[in-house]
């Protein structure tokens, strides 16, 4: 049986960013995904591997962020990858799911969309760096997203018009998914 740790690494070797901009952080996540203790945060508190879900309407035009309530900012959808998620994608899902009441969600490719490695501020606790990699998915249109217990709102917002108090660098990373999906 194959662990989220070794999933994790397999699936960052096996996957080259389309932007040659990328190629470097990318480099840096696989060689920090080789060690089976940064999957998840039960094996390595201060920095280790999130995954997020970046979910978009059919059109790619909108995208489903939320409050949330512990950083007090706009943000996609994701968080800690447990030890019995099945993959890095698997994760992505899960806590998209969890996140906004949606069961239907779409994966629009097998592949990443996203890295992001960020510093968090000492209201995250022991967690000090994120090594997030983002999933896209497609909801229905008719989907009504639910808050869930670590957010306050959820909502659709254009990509092109995120709103005010979104967390540094969203804009850069929904505006590099889109352009990654829609180059197929």
């Amino acid at each position: 049986m194959v662990t989220v740790a070794q999933d994790s690494a397999a699936a960052l070797r096996s996957w080259t960013p389309p932007r040659q901009a990328d190629r470097a952080l990318w480099q840096e996540y696989v060689v920090f995904a080789d060690d089976p203790a940064h999957a998840h945060r039960e094996t390595s508190t201060a920095q280790h591997l999130t995954a997020s879900a970046l979910v978009f309407d059919a059109t790619l035009e909108h995208v489903l962020l939320c409050f949330h309530g512990k950083g007090r900012f706009w943000v996609q959808l994701g968080g800690h990858i447990e030890q019995s998620d099945a993959s890095l994608a698997d994760a992505a899902l899960r806590e998209a799911r969890e996140e906004s009441g949606l069961d239907a969600l779409t994966p629009l490719l097998g592949t990443p969309v996203d890295l992001d490695r960020h510093a968090l501020s000492s209201g995250f606790g022991s967690c000090q760096v994120h090594w997030d990699i983002g999933y896209a998915f497609r909801a229905e249109p008719d989907a009504m997203p639910v808050a869930s217990d670590e957010s306050e709102s959820v909502a659709w917002w254009p990509v092109r018009d995120l709103p005010e108090g979104s967390v540094e660098g969203l804009a850069r990373r929904v505006g590099r998914a889109v352009e990654i999906l829609r180059a197929g």
